[in-house]
C-alpha cells in the first residue's frame, strides 16, 4: 500500500552544519572508528588512487551504519578494496606502511590512474569541438543537438560516487576539464543552430552558487538563442544534500532562476543521479522535489547497474515506482562503463538485460519511461534489447538510442552471446559478420 507522504513547509526545516571528509580526513570520521583496522586500511590505501569525498548529510541520515559494509549507500561513498587490482593495491599498500613522501604517493597514483582508461569513450579525442580555429576545453559535443558544458566552479560534487566515470576530473588540474568562460559558451550555442539541447555537468553544477549558476543560463532566455529548447542539469544534489533548494542562503534565488528559465519557454530537466531507493527516504529530499516541481521543471532519473550497491530487481521496480509518486521521470538505466573501478562494479551484460526486464516487468507503463541498459560508449548508447536465437545461433540484440551518426539510431545489429562480456568492446559481430555496420564510419571519425 503506498503510504501518503506528509510534507512540511520549507522554513520547518533546519540544514545541518555542511562538513565534508576527503581522504586524508578519513579518520576523523567517527562512525568509522567501529570498523576493523583492515578495512580502514584499505579505505586509505584504495583513497589515494580514487577520489574521496563523503558529506555529513550522507553519513548521518543516508548509511545505515549496522550494515556496514554492506550497506548500498557505503558501498556507493566509501572505498572498497576491490576497486583496485591486486598488484596496484600491494604497490599503494607497501608504499603507506613505509616512510613517504606525499610527491611519491602522488607519483604512483597517476602511475595506477594511467592504467584505468581515464577518459573513456572518445571523450577527449572525438567530443570536443573546434571553434574559431581552437579546441574548446570545457565543451563537449559528441551528439549533433545536444552540447555538454563542464563548468569549472562545478567540478566537484557533495559527495564522490566510488564507481563515477567522471573520476578523473578530481584527482588533479592535469586531468580536470573545464572551462568558465561563459561568453564563449554563449557565442559556441548562438553559431550552432543546429543544437537544441545543453547538458550542464561536471562534477555537479549545483555545488554552485546561484550567481555562478546564472551567469551561464540567464542569457539563454535571449532571442538568439530561440533554438535552445531544453536545459538539463546533471546532479547528485537531490539525494546527497537536498538543503541546496530548500534552506541554503540562495536556495529561493535557484528555484526562481530555474522559474525564469521555465517562464521563458525552456525545458528544464534535472536529470537527478539515484542509484538506490534508500536515497529516497529523507524527508529534506522529497521536500527538495516539491519545491523543484513547482517551479515547473521536470525531473528525470537515471542510473547504472552496479555490482555490489543495487543489483536487486526488485529494489529497481520499488525505486521506479517511488520516483514516479513522487512526480519524477525514470529515464536510464546505465552499464558501469569501462573506466576506473569498473573491476568491482561490472555485471556480464547477460546479467544486466535480466536485471532490467524484471524490474521493468513489475512496474505500471506510467514507469516504463526508462530505457536500458545502455552502454554510453564511443559510438553512443546503445541499448541491450534483449536475448534471441536466430537461425539457431544466441544473439544479443542491439540498438542504438542514440548515436554519433543519427542515422544509425534505431537500426537494430546483433551480437554473439557471451556470458563474460562486460561491454561493447567484449562483443563480436554474430551470423559471420566481420564487423558491426557502424565501426568503419566510428573509426575514420
Amino acid at each position: 500500500m503506498q503510504q501518503t507522504v506528509h510534507l512540511q513547509p520549507a522554513q520547518a526545516y533546519q540544514a545541518p552544519r555542511y562538513k565534508v571528509y576527503q581522504h586524508r580526513q578519513i579518520d576523523k570520521i567517527e562512525q568509522l572508528d567501529k570498523l576493523p583496522e583492515h578495512l580502514r586500511f584499505e579505505m586509505k590505501v584504495v583513497a589515494n588512487v580514487f577520489p574521496f569525498r563523503v558529506n555529513n548529510f550522507v553519513i548521518e541520515e543516508l548509511i545505515d551504519w549496522h550494515k556496514v559494509p554492506d550497506d548500498p549507500i557505503f558501498q556507493l561513498t566509501f572505498p572498497q578494496r576491490g576497486m583496485l587490482d591486486d598488484e596496484s593495491y600491494e604497490q599503494m599498500a607497501a608504499l603507506l606502511k613505509r616512510s613517504h613522501t606525499q610527491d611519491e604517493v602522488i607519483e604512483l597514483a597517476n602511475h595506477i590512474r594511467h592504467k584505468l582508461n581515464p577518459h573513456p569513450a572518445g571523450q577527449m579525442e572525438k567530443n570536443v569541438p573546434q571553434f574559431q580555429g581552437k579546441r574548446v576545453e570545457g565543451i563537449q559535443h559528441k551528439y549533433k543537438e545536444t552540447v555538454l558544458f563542464f563548468p569549472s566552479q562545478g567540478q566537484y560534487c557533495h559527495a564522490y560516487c566510488t564507481f563515477c566515470f567522471r573520476w578523473a576530473q578530481f584527482v588533479g588540474k592535469a586531468t580536470r576539464f573545464n572551462n568558465n568562460d561563459a561568453e564563449l559558451l554563449h557565442s559556441y550555442l548562438s553559431t550552432n543552430k543546429d543544437v537544441t539541447d545543453l547538458l550542464m555537468t561536471g562534477g555537479d553544477p549545483m555545488v554552485m552558487r546561484t550567481v555562478k549558476l546564472r551567469k551561464y543560463l540567464e542569457a539563454l532566455k535571449e532571442v538568439r538563442f530561440d533554438h535552445i529548447k531544453t536545459i538539463r542539469i546533471g546532479t547528485k544534489s537531490l539525494t546527497f544534500w537536498p538543503f541546496r533548494y530548500v534552506t541554503d542562503p540562495d536556495a529561493k534565488d535557484l528555484l526562481a532562476l530555474l522559474k525564469e528559465l521555465v517562464d521563458a519557454g525552456k525545458h528544464v530537466s534535472i536529470m537527478a543521479h539515484i542509484n538506490h531507493k534508500q536515497e529516497l527516504r529523507s524527508e529534506i529530499t522529497k521536500e527538495a522535489i516539491r519545491l523543484l516541481r513547482k517551479t515547473g521543471v521536470q525531473i528525470r532519473t537515471q542510473a547504472p547497474l552496479l555490482n555490489h550497491i543495487n543489483v536487486d530487481a526488485n529494489m529497481w521496480s520499488q525505486m521506479w515506482q517511488e520516483q514516479t509518486q513522487l512526480g519524477m521521470v525514470p529515464y536510464y538505466m546505465f552499464i558501469e562503463r569501462d573506466t576506473g573501478a569498473k573491476r568491482y562494479f561490472e555485471i556480464p551484460l547477460y546479467k544486466t538485460w535480466e536485471i532490467f526486464r524484471d524490474a521493468y516487468k513489475n512496474v505500471s507503463g506510467v514507469s516504463r519511461t526508462v530505457r536500458g541498459p545502455s552502454m554510453s560508449a564511443g559510438p553512443g548508447k546503445v541499448e541491450i534489447s534483449g536475448v534471441a536465437t536466430i537461425h539457431g545461433e544466441k544473439v544479443f540484440v542491439l540498438r542504438f538510442i542514440q548515436a554519433r551518426n543519427p542515422d544509425w539510431v534505431q537500426q537494430p545489429f546483433f551480437a554473439k552471446y557471451d556470458e563474460k562480456a562486460t561491454w561493447l568492446s567484449d562483443l563480436q559481430p554474430a551470423f559471420g559478420e566481420k564487423k558491426f555496420f557502424w565501426e568503419d564510419e566510428y573509426n575514420s571519425m
